[in-house]
């Protein structure tokens, strides 16, 4: 909600690196396809048969995700309460869960990385799956920022050497 109200302390849109012809770009969130594509919120492209260019979008779009995933996996591997629905108003969880990262880094062993994210693999797929978050009809604005994001992933200042092989 804050997203969609502007009350979150989101940067103002930025240039890609290398990339200023391709104008300004809002900052966004990584979703799968449960969530609606927002300006602020990249979704993948659906369906099977999409060009290289977009298969590109969504394979880069899921490394994105993986990073978060096992980000809040390690967390929830440590701190069981996240892998159960939260009752508190989000202004108490935002306390709750920066207090369980500051706890975690303060805690952080490195030996126990490993381990943590072989838990958090394991454990994941006992989390609840998150429903549908709306409908897949975006405003003309969210397929541009995600039409921009395409080019820029595709093109010489925005490619990773190895994203050609992954998809």
């Amino acid at each position: 909600k804050g997203m969609e109200n502007g009350t979150l302390q989101v940067p103002a849109s930025a240039t890609l690196p290398g990339a200023a012809h391709l104008g300004a770009v809002p900052f966004a969130m990584v979703g799968d396809a449960a969530f609606p594509l927002k300006t602020y919120l990249m979704r993948p492209y659906p369906g099977k048969y999409l060009s290289h260019e977009k298969r590109i979008f969504n394979y880069r779009l899921s490394r994105a995700r993986m990073v978060v995933e096992n980000a809040f996996g390690i967390l929830a591997s440590r701190w069981r309460i996240f892998y159960r629905r939260i009752n508190l108003s989000p202004d108490h969880v935002d306390p709750l869960v920066v207090t369980a990262c500051i706890l975690h880094n303060f805690l952080l062993n490195p030996a126990d990385n490993q381990r943590l994210l072989n838990e958090a693999e394991q454990q994941g797929r006992e989390m609840a799956a998150v429903q549908n978050m709306g409908g897949n009809r975006a405003g003309r604005a969210a397929w541009d920022v995600r039409g921009i994001l395409t080019t820029f992933f595709n093109s010489p200042e925005g490619s990773v050497p190895w994203q050609d092989r992954m998809v």
